[in-house]
């Protein structure tokens, strides 16, 4: 293979630091994919808790024990969080796949919308139920 000189250039565009600074599309794409996995765990939690309740007084305390524990309200709360976050981001999928918003500028609108609207949907929905 041929020795082409590369100059002083990194060996990979998505190093981070000096040489590239992620978009807030590319953060609010991966944000999308991490909800929608944690998303499969609370379902799988919600699951067990159900199971619980048929299954007989002591598996029920101990499911229940899990989830109404401080650590499971705050497992409860960042799943709402990434259940609304995770339907704003399909919205904004949706707005793109007709072809709307998609110049840079207006992306990023959405983007912050998304990151935004789902802090604001959180606490409403929090101080409401």
């Amino acid at each position: 293979m041929a020795d082409i000189p590369r100059g002083n250039r990194p060996l990979s565009p998505y190093m981070l630091g000096p040489y590239y600074r992620i978009q807030l599309t590319s953060l609010t794409s991966i944000l999308t994919r991490i909800t929608g996995n944690a998303l499969i765990v609370t379902t799988a939690l919600i699951a067990w808790w159900f199971a619980a309740l048929v299954s007989g007084p002591e598996a029920y305390a101990t499911a229940n024990g899990v989830i109404t524990s401080w650590f499971g309200d705050l497992v409860m709360t960042l799943s709402l969080l990434g259940l609304w976050y995770h339907t704003l981001a399909g919205i904004r999928h949706l707005i793109w796949d007709n072809l709307a918003m998609l110049e840079v500028p207006k992306a990023e609108m959405l983007g912050w919308a998304c990151l935004g609207g789902s802090v604001v949907l959180t606490l409403l929905t929090i101080i409401i139920l």
